[in-house]
C-alpha cells in the first residue's frame, strides 16, 4: 500500500510539474513581447533593462514574509494564489492594450505585482516536492524542474518571435493567461501531503515576525547550511556581473546575430544538463556536485576572458550552462533533505532572498566596473595594454570586459576552493541528519489525510 501511495505522490508531482512548465513557457512569451514593446516604444535601453529589476526585486523583498505564510498555509493553495494573482496581472495588461491605455509605468507595476506573487510559487513548490518525491529521487526531481526552466528559456523567445507577427502582443498575452489556467487546473485536480509539525515549530508559531526569525535561527543553528547559503550568495554576485556583461563582450567581437546564436547554444547546454540530471539524479554526495560544477563554471568564465573569440564563446557558453542545472539541483537536494518539511517554506524563501539578493548589487556595479575601470585599463595605450593585453590577445573595445571575466572566473574558482576547505560545508551531508521522513511514511500520511485538505 505504501508503494502504491508513493507512486501516486510521484504522479501528483509530475502533473504539477507539467502545469508549471506550461505556465512558465507562457510567462516567457509575455516577457519577450513586453520587452520588444517597451524598446520599440521608447528606444531606451535603460527602460528595457528595468523590466528585469521589477521582475526580481519585489519578489526578493517579500520572500521572507511569503515563506512564513507558506508554512502556515496549505502549500497547494499558496501555489493557486500565486498563479491566480499572476494571471490577473497578465489579464490587466491585455485589457489596457485593447483599450489603448497601456503605459510603460503600468507594465512595471504589473510586473512587480507578478514578482510578488511568484515569491510564493517557488518555495511552495519546492517544499511540496519534498513530500511528494521519495528522498532517493529528489535529485531527479530537481533536474526536471531545471529542465522545465531550460525548455521554457529556449522555446519562449523563438515561439514569441513567430507569434508576435501572427497574433500580435495582445494575442501573446492572452495565450499566457491561458497557460495560467492550465496550471490552475492541474493544481485544483490534485492533493498535497501535509507536513508533520514538531513541538518546536508549533511553539514558534506565534506571530509572523517570530516565524520569520525562526527560519533564520533554523539556518544559523546549522553552520553547514550557513556556509552553503553564503557560498551561493558570493557566487551569484560574481556570476551576476558576468551575466550582465555577456552581451557587450560578445558584441565587441561579433554581430547581434552571432550573439543570439551563442545564447541559444547556452540554452541548449542548459537543457542538456537538465536532461542529464533528470535521468542521472546526480552524484552520491551532492555537495561534491556543487563544488565540481561550480569549478567548471569558473573555468568557463576564465577561458572566455583569456580567449575572447567567437568559437570560444560557443564552447564556453554550452559548458557553462550545462553545469548550471547540475549545481542548482545538487544544492536543492541538500536543502530538501536537511531542512524539516514544516519550515521549508520560510527557510527556502529566506535562502532565496539572501542568495538572489546579491544579483541586484551585481547588476549595479557591473556597468561602472566595466566602463570606468577595466575598459580604460585595456584601452589602446592603456596602463595594462602592454602586459595583460598580450595575455588575452590584444587591447581596445571589449578587452577590458574580457579581463574582468578573467578576474571573475579566478574569484569563482577561489571561492569554490575556499568552500571545499571549510569543513562544515564540505561535510554538511554527514554532520546534518536527514530531516525528512521515509517516503513510505509520508505516503501513508498522505493517503490518510488527503481528504482533510478541503
Amino acid at each position: 500500500m505504501a508503494i502504491l501511495t508513493s507512486t501516486r505522490s510521484i504522479r501528483v508531482f509530475l502533473l504539477v510539474w507539467f502545469g508549471q512548465l506550461i505556465s512558465i513557457t507562457g510567462s516567457g512569451l509575455t516577457s519577450f513581447a513586453l520587452g520588444v514593446w517597451i524598446y520599440q516604444r521608447t528606444g531606451s535601453v535603460t527602460q528595457f533593462t528595468l523590466i528585469s529589476l521589477f521582475a526580481t526585486l519585489p519578489g526578493i523583498l517579500v520572500s521572507p514574509l511569503a515563506g512564513t505564510l507558506i508554512d502556515r498555509w496549505n502549500r497547494r493553495w499558496a501555489m493557486i494564489l500565486s498563479d491566480s494573482g499572476s494571471a490577473l496581472s497578465t489579464l490587466a495588461i491585455a485589457l489596457l492594450l485593447f483599450t489603448d491605455r497601456l503605459e510603460v509605468w503600468q507594465i512595471y507595476l504589473t510586473i512587480a505585482l507578478g514578482s510578488v506573487f511568484s515569491a510564493f510559487q517557488w518555495p511552495a513548490f519546492s517544499a511540496a516536492t519534498t513530500l511528494l518525491v521519495p528522498k532517493k529521487h529528489l535529485g531527479r526531481a530537481s533536474g526536471m524542474v531545471q529542465f522545465g526552466e531550460a525548455a521554457a528559456q529556449i522555446i519562449s523567445p523563438a515561439l514569441a518571435g513567430i507569434l508576435i507577427a501572427i497574433v500580435q502582443i495582445q494575442g501573446i498575452i492572452f495565450i499566457d493567461f491561458a497557460t495560467f489556467l492550465v496550471s490552475l487546473v492541474t493544481l485544483l485536480s490534485v492533493r498535497f501531503p501535509h507536513p508533520p509539525t514538531s513541538t518546536e515549530t508549533a511553539v514558534a508559531r506565534n506571530s509572523l515576525w517570530r516565524e520569520a526569525i525562526y527560519g533564520w535561527k533554523y539556518i544559523t543553528a546549522r553552520p553547514g547550511l550557513v556556509g552553503l547559503l553564503l557560498f551561493f550568495a558570493v557566487n551569484n554576485f560574481l556570476t551576476g556581473i558576468v551575466s550582465v556583461l555577456v552581451t557587450p563582450l560578445v558584441l565587441a567581437f561579433a554581430s547581434v546575430k552571432v550573439l543570439g546564436t551563442i545564447l541559444s547554444v547556452g540554452g541548449i547546454g542548459m537543457l542538456a544538463g537538465s536532461l542529464v540530471m533528470s535521468i542521472w539524479g546526480g552524484v552520491k554526495r551532492p555537495i561534491y556536485g556543487v563544488f565540481g560544477f561550480t569549478l567548471l563554471s569558473g573555468s568557463c568564465i576564465l577561458f572566455a576572458g583569456l580567449n575572447p573569440a567567437v568559437p570560444v564563446f560557443f564552447f564556453t557558453a554550452f559548458l557553462y550552462f550545462f553545469g548550471l542545472p547540475m549545481v542548482d539541483a545538487c544544492s536543492q537536494t541538500i536543502w530538501q533533505t536537511k531542512v524539516a518539511p514544516e519550515v521549508q517554506g520560510r527557510v527556502f524563501a529566506l535562502r532565496r532572498t539572501i542568495a538572489w539578493g546579491a544579483l541586484p548589487l551585481a547588476y549595479l556595479v557591473a556597468g561602472p566596473l566595466a566602463d570606468r575601470v577595466f575598459e580604460p585599463l585595456l584601452a589602446v595605450g592603456g596602463p595594462l595594454a602592454g602586459s595583460i593585453g598580450r595575455v588575452i590577445g590584444g587591447a581596445g573595445p571589449g578587452y577590458g570586459i574580457a579581463f574582468l571575466f578573467v578576474v571573475m572566473g579566478i574569484l569563482t574558482m577561489l571561492v569554490t576552493v575556499a568552500g571545499y576547505l571549510y569543513p562544515r560545508l564540505r561535510l554538511v551531508e554527514e554532520e546534518l541528519q536527514d530531516a525528512i521522513a521515509d517516503p513510505a511514511s509520508i505516503s501513508i500520511d498522505f493517503q490518510a489525510r488527503s481528504n482533510e485538505e478541503n
